[in-house]
C-alpha cells in the first residue's frame, strides 16, 4: 500500500460550560454574561488543541486557554489566559500569549459598568507586548433566553512594545457589540465585534457556533478576523484571520 504523503492528527482536550459561557475569544471580545442570570457562583474552563502534519510538509500547532469567572448578585469578575504556538518545517511561524482580567457591575437590569485590563505578546505580528486598559458603560438590550444583545463603550489607554524596536502609548476609544442566538436547546450562535479607536485603530470580529454533544461535552467552531489600521513594519499585513475547533468538557 502506498504510504500517505500527509498524516494529520488533531487531539483536543478541554474543560468548559456551554450554557453560561460566551463563545467569543477573550483576545477579541470579553463581555461577560449578566451576573443576575448566572446559574453558578463560579464557572471555569480549560482547553487545549494540537495539530500535527508530516510528509511533504511538516507542521505542528499547539493552543491552550483557560477562563475563570466568579459571580455575585450584581458583580462578576473574570480572569483568562491563552497561548498559541505554530511551526512549519521546523521554523516557528506564530507565537501568541495573552492574560487579562475583567469586572462587571450591574447598575440595574439593563445598565452596567465594566473595567478590563489585558496583555498580549504576538511577535510574529510585530508586538513583543501590547497592554490595554479600558473602563466604561454597557447596555443590556436583550437578555434571552433566545436572543441576547449587549453594547458597551468607554475610554482607555494602550501601550505597544514593538518587536523591531520602539514603543508607543496612546489614548483610545473602545466600543463593542455582542449578539447571541440560542438556535436550539443545544446550539448557540455568537457574533462579537470590538473596535479600539486611536491613531492605530484595531477592529476585531468573531463568528462562532457552539454545540452541546451531551451533558458534559460540547464543540466550538469559531472564525476570527483582526484588522489593524497601521500595522508594524515587521508585520505589514493589515488583516489576520483564524479558524479554530475545540472540544469542551463541562466539569
Amino acid at each position: 500500500m502506498k504510504a500517505l504523503n500527509k498524516l494529520s492528527v488533531v487531539l483536543l482536550l478541554a474543560g468548559g460550560a456551554l450554557c453560561q459561557q460566551a463563545v467569543a475569544d477573550n483576545n477579541v471580545f470579553t463581555v461577560m454574561d449578566d451576573p443576575s442570570t448566572a446559574k453558578k457562583d463560579f464557572e471555569g474552563n480549560a482547553s487545549a488543541g494540537y495539530l500535527a502534519q508530516t510528509g511533504n510538509t511538516t507542521s505542528s500547532s499547539l493552543s491552550a486557554n483557560t477562563n475563570m469567572t466568579w459571580y455575585q448578585e450584581r458583580m462578576a469578575w473574570s480572569l483568562w489566559g491563552n497561548a498559541t504556538n505554530t511551526s512549519s518545517n521546523d521554523e516557528r511561524s506564530a507565537e501568541t500569549y495573552q492574560i487579562g482580567g475583567r469586572s462587571r457591575f450591574n447598575v440595574n437590569n439593563y445598565d452596567y459598568l465594566f473595567g478590563q485590563a489585558s496583555w498580549l505578546s504576538d511577535r510574529f505580528n510585530g508586538y513583543d507586548g501590547r497592554s490595554i486598559f479600558v473602563a466604561g458603560y454597557g447596555r443590556q438590550l436583550l437578555n434571552g433566553p433566545i436572543h441576547s444583545l449587549r453594547l458597551e463603550a468607554g475610554p482607555g489607554v494602550r501601550y505597544d512594545d514593538y518587536h523591531d524596536g520602539g514603543d508607543d502609548t496612546q489614548a483610545l476609544a473602545y466600543g463593542a457589540v455582542s449578539y447571541q442566538w440560542q438556535l436550539t436547546d443545544t446550539t448557540r450562535f455568537v457574533q462579537g465585534v470590538s473596535v479600539l479607536g486611536s491613531d492605530d485603530t484595531t477592529v476585531n470580529s468573531e463568528t462562532g457556533l457552539q454545540v452541546a454533544i451531551n451533558a458534559h461535552f460540547s464543540l466550538k467552531l469559531a472564525y476570527n478576523v483582526t484588522w489593524n489600521q497601521n500595522p508594524p513594519a515587521s508585520a505589514p499585513d493589515k488583516t489576520d484571520t483564524k479558524t479554530s475547533v475545540m472540544l469542551s468538557y463541562a466539569m
